[in-house]
């Protein structure tokens, strides 16, 4: 399903967030001339080019609906599910290919299991990266899609999952 963007859209481009598409580039490239989406990523004013034609393979995709907000939401308030005992790098490993999918819902997965393990031991370094990762890759998401600040996610996000103001 090929989504095409305007200039001002807002598109979630996986692993690096939401970003605002800033225009059409076209350039030659090997001899043919391609179509680029000039995407700039909200978090950190990176820029970046994503062909036109690979818009589907890379995984640049629209905010989500209000109703997979919902969703999300329900992925979060999840509390009954074995968070697994396998070693922290197997884990590492399988929460960032989960990130990179891009998946709003894969990303709400890997913040509400590392927010239960948190509840029950030490996360390492890399877990408490990654759970700042998935964490400002959901609220700059979810804000968008419910046209809210980024701080009232937050305050959901701190009801959710008991945390002290």
């Amino acid at each position: 399903m090929q989504t095409s963007f305007k200039t001002g859209d807002k598109a979630v481009y996986p692993g690096q967030g939401v970003g605002e598409v800033m225009g059409i580039e076209h350039t030659e490239v090997a001899g043919q001339r391609q179509s680029f989406y000039v995407l700039r990523i909200l978090e950190n004013g990176m820029r970046i080019m994503i062909p036109i034609n690979k818009v589907g393979s890379v995984g640049l995709r629209e905010i989500i609906s209000e109703e997979d907000v919902k969703q999300v939401y329900s992925i979060l308030k999840e509390k009954d599910i074995s968070v697994d005992s396998t070693t922290w790098n197997r884990r590492y490993r399988e929460y960032m290919e989960k990130i990179k999918t891009g998946s709003v819902f894969e990303i709400a997965e890997v913040l509400r299991d590392l927010y239960l393990l948190k509840g029950d031991k030490d996360l390492s370094f890399g877990e408490r990266k990654m759970l700042d990762t998935a964490r400002s890759l959901l609220i700059k998401e979810l804000s968008l899609a419910k046209d809210c600040s980024e701080e009232e996610i937050e305050s959901d996000l701190k009801k959710i999952f008991n945390i002290a103001a």
